[in-house]
């Protein structure tokens, strides 16, 4: 993910798992991720590993789609 991506995400993430009352470690639990990843991914940390944000998200009802196939990628290494 790219940081800014990342950070949005992240803030999403915590945004809807304090709607949902739940803790850090409380989510880690439900999304079968661990404390340190959902503090990173909250975080905005951009190495965090995709396929475990996705679990979280759908642990917390987030839908992901396709934004653009014209995105800027001129960042991804």
């Amino acid at each position: 993910m790219t940081d800014d991506l990342a950070k949005a995400f992240g803030d999403m993430v915590r945004a809807n798992r304090r709607k949902a009352g739940l803790t850090q470690a409380e989510l880690a639990l439900i999304s079968g991720t661990g404390l340190r990843f959902i503090i990173d991914l909250e975080a905005g940390k951009a190495s965090c590993r995709l396929g475990m944000a996705l679990r979280v998200g759908k642990a917390l009802g987030i839908e992901m789609t396709a934004a653009s196939t014209n995105a800027d990628l001129s960042d991804v290494p």
